[in-house]
């Protein structure tokens, strides 16, 4: 590798680990070795790291990373591009990047794989860049891949001021669905309708099966995006019309759940779902190359930009973490890095 020659890099680095399962109070500020790229990745001096509810569960000892996947915590990094594992991405050198990683996110170098980078427009400060890799590839590929949204069609988000139902919201007006969100306070219901949701339920004041049912008329949306699971799957079913697809993308509220079977086949209704982490690179570099062609001219443009919460020092990723769990954030959490 070449690449030393046009920037330093250290053996060294400072990295939030984890020294044991548990809370918070379990990711540490440690002095970590520099990933070294292989064929087919650079390596990124991060700026940025995002914060995501798999990174608590990772440190909760309850989301262990992928084989081959960094110990570090952190799914979603942006920075500069200052190592390559080969030539191709030696092209890259220079760049500044936004990327999804399997971990390793929360520390001053990650290596990503190139076909997960996106190119960080100059416009595009890079703590929102940050912010957008692992929630805009999620909904992607949940709603809009797995969920088959189109125009014109209802959508339901559960947990709409979360980083992932911010994002929800802002891609699917860009790409003209009605967007119905649940929230658990009347202050979040009024962030989320700020934030460009059509129409927001207090789940813990309102049925939201019935508010539902009566903004559609009683014809139910197209489609559910849940992180719930659990008691809210039947439930979640009832939301929805004929031909409705339900797209699960996290079990929060329990792994298993009890069906009516009967009514799903007579309004002939999808279950689906899926994790990221532990797909292979070859599918989210696909997804990334989608991405690249259909969401990214909206970043560029300016059109699309994530709801940022807090940003904090990485040495209070501790604190970080606490924040999400609290729940009280309306949008993204970001670590500064550099």
């Amino acid at each position: 590798m070449g690449d030393k020659v046009n920037f330093q890099v250290p053996d060294r680095m400072a990295a939030i680990t984890i020294s044991e399962p548990g809370g918070p109070e379990v990711l540490a500020l440690a002095d970590q070795p520099v990933p070294v790229p292989g064929p087919g990745e650079v390596l990124v001096k991060v700026a940025y790291a995002g914060v995501n509810r798999p990174d608590c569960l990772q440190r909760a000892g309850l989301y262990p990373p992928p084989p081959g996947a960094s110990a570090l915590p952190g799914l979603e990094i942006s920075g500069t591009i200052v190592g390559a594992g080969d030539a191709e991405a030696a092209d890259w050198l220079g760049r500044r990047v936004c990327a999804l990683v399997s971990g390793g996110g929360y520390a001053q170098y990650c290596v990503a794989k190139l076909g997960t980078c996106l190119p960080v427009p100059d416009a595009l400060p890079l703590e929102q860049a940050a912010a957008l890799p692992e929630t805009l590839f999620t909904v992607w590929h949940n709603v809009f891949q797995r969920g088959l949204a189109r125009d014109g069609e209802t959508l339901l988000v559960h947990g709409g001021t979360s980083g992932i139902g911010s994002m929800a919201i802002k891609l699917a007006k860009l790409f003209a669905l009605t967007v119905i969100v649940t929230c658990g306070s009347d202050d979040k219901c009024v962030a989320a309708r700020e934030l460009g949701a059509d129409h927001a339920i207090n789940y813990k004041t309102a049925d939201f099966v019935e508010e539902v049912r009566a903004i559609t008329g009683k014809a139910g949306c197209q489609i559910v995006l849940d992180m719930v699971a659990g008691s809210y799957t039947q439930r979640n079913l009832d939301c929805l019309g004929e031909e409705g697809r339900l797209v699960t993308i996290a079990v929060l509220g329990g792994a298993k759940a009890e069906v009516n079977m009967a009514r799903l086949m007579v309004r002939r209704q999808t279950m689906t779902g899926s994790t990221l982490r532990a797909r292979s690179d070859a599918f989210k570099q696909l997804l990334a190359a989608e991405i690249a062609c259909e969401v990214w001219p909206l970043v560029e443009e300016g059109d699309l930009r994530p709801q940022m919460d807090r940003v904090f020092p990485l040495a209070e990723a501790a604190e970080a973490h606490r924040r999400m769990e609290a729940g009280d954030h309306i949008g993204k959490i970001v670590l500064a890095v550099d």
